[in-house]
């Protein structure tokens, strides 16, 4: 008896040194990586916006055409199709691995018809018989303690990486609403240029008509008429230019919403609306928790550092439980009797002993993978930041260059009164009036352009602070496992 009682203190004794073996070599639990809390926008010089962008942003544009283009694409888009199905993705894996934490149980039934071999171990003759039945029927039970959060922070990584997900869906609606907004006033401002120049275009023709029969009668050299033929083929050549872009981005506009040009709803010329200057109030404190492609970048942080956890567990044993109940019989009659129970309790101790480096290296690689996050977010901060800035100084240069413009536009208007008031009391010819028409339709067409600048660089600040996105607040892990939904305002829009 006293060396039955050694030898299991000996085993007891082996057994706990080696989890304590085990334990020293697992190296400190990280903690939480320091990211920035705001976006560097100190110094930047421009007027505070009226607050932040509304969710369905696009709205406040008041065109039903293009609120009806961005629903389409909303339901119809092929790009944001293959991002919701990479949401869809990231909740089933953070299910299954949700599943695999706690009591696992399993029953089974199976019956075996069997032909003993007459020259086996134990002949079929001396047994009286060479077939025989095999009847099963029993529950297995499974359950691993997690003492060490192994599998607690394998699926608090399945979480994050589903939250990053719906955050990356979220930016590619973004991406799509504003593509559309920026293609659609784009057909817009293509539209006005070419009414503009088919003003320019009929009063060059006058002008060319003019130079000619002035030509033939012998008053002026044939160069004049060379000019004003010339002059006449640079307005029809940026004609043609206007049409085929505003036909490229019908085009495009239809790629968006995924269907054929002639699918697309008929697109009416409309004026093109006024823009609002400037960044919101303490923009970069609150555009972090705005955009979603940095929310998306704090995830994939906060996956990686559960990925260290999961792998530092490694390190530690696992303790494991197993138990099986059921009923066993050769005797099919007698399946279901008491003496055909059966039982099993297994007590199971896997502890990491020699691994050739395998448990380093691949804690490792979950560090690499945790700075390459942490450096990405940097990066996205940084590019958000860029983004902003280089949007709000556009727009105020743009302005600068509407206000010089509009001065400019004035001055051609009163030269045309001026011309045409000397026009018609015979003191010049029509060719002053002419000129000073087309000169004032050409700085038209300069403030339609600074105009469509002014609104695509709205759209693009919109786009840079976020586009009505706000950074939902997460459930805890043990209360919730993610359902496919969408934290994006916008694609909130979408279901309802």
């Amino acid at each position: 008896m006293k060396h039955v009682l050694l030898r299991g203190h000996t085993a007891l004794a082996v057994a706990i040194t080696l989890v304590l073996a085990a334990c020293a070599a697992a190296p400190a639990k990280l903690g939480s990586p320091v990211l920035r809390d705001d976006v560097p926008l100190a110094g930047l010089q421009a007027p505070a916006r009226a607050g932040w962008p509304a969710t369905q942003w696009w709205r406040q544009y008041d065109d039903p055409l293009l609120d009806d283009l961005v629903d389409r694409a909303m339901r119809q888009s092929p790009d944001l199709a293959l991002a919701q199905s990479r949401v869809q993705n990231a909740d089933q894996s953070a299910r299954l691995a949700a599943a695999q934490l706690g009591l696992s149980i399993n029953g089974s039934a199976q019956v075996t018809r069997t032909r003993m071999s007459e020259h086996g171990l134990i002949p079929s003759k001396f047994l009286g018989f060479t077939w025989y039945n095999q009847a099963d029927l029993g529950v297995q039970l499974q359950y691993d303690f997690d003492w060490w959060g192994k599998k607690r922070a394998t699926v608090e990584a399945a979480l994050d990486q589903a939250h990053a997900a719906e955050a990356q869906r979220s930016a590619a609606a973004l991406a799509i609403q504003y593509a559309v907004a920026d293609t659609y006033f784009g057909w817009q401002a293509d539209q006005a240029r070419l009414q503009l120049t088919d003003q320019l275009l009929a009063t060059q023709q006058q002008l060319t008509h003019i130079a000619e029969l002035r030509v033939q009668q012998g008053i002026d050299l044939p160069d004049e008429a060379q000019k004003a033929r010339a002059q006449l083929a640079g307005v029809r050549e940026m004609r043609v230019a206007l049409d085929g872009s505003a036909k490229i981005r019908h085009v495009a506009l239809a790629s968006l919403l995924g269907v054929a040009p002639a699918q697309l709803p008929e697109l009416k010329a409309l004026p093109l609306p006024a823009v609002e200057r400037g960044v919101p109030p303490h923009a970069g404190l609150d555009l972090i928790a705005r955009r979603p492609d940095i929310a998306a970048s704090h995830w994939q942080v906060e996956a990686a550092l559960k990925q260290t956890d999961a792998a530092r567990a490694e390190f530690f044993p696992d303790i494991s439980i197993s138990a099986m109940a059921g009923l066993s019989s050769i005797d099919m009659g007698k399946l279901l009797t008491p003496g055909s129970r059966t039982f099993a309790l297994t007590p199971a101790l896997h502890l990491p002993i020699f691994n050739g480096g395998a448990l380093e290296a691949n804690y490792g690689v979950s560090k690499a993978q945790l700075d390459a996050a942490v450096a990405q977010y940097n990066s996205t901060v940084l590019t958000a930041a860029r983004e902003v800035a280089t949007q709000a100084l556009s727009a105020e240069q743009v302005a600068a260059r509407q206000h010089e413009q509009h001065t400019q536009l004035d001055a051609d208007r009163q030269l045309l009164a001026s011309a045409q008031a000397r026009a018609r009391q015979g003191v010049r010819d029509v060719r002053e009036s002419l000129g000073a028409k087309a000169e004032l339709l050409q700085q038209r067409d300069a403030a339609a352009q600074l105009q469509a600048q002014a609104l695509s660089t709205d759209l693009a600040l919109i786009k840079a602070l976020g586009g009505g996105y706000r950074t939902p607040v997460p459930a805890d892990v043990t209360t919730r496992i993610p359902s496919p939904s969408v934290t994006a305002g916008a694609v909130d829009h979408e279901r309802h």
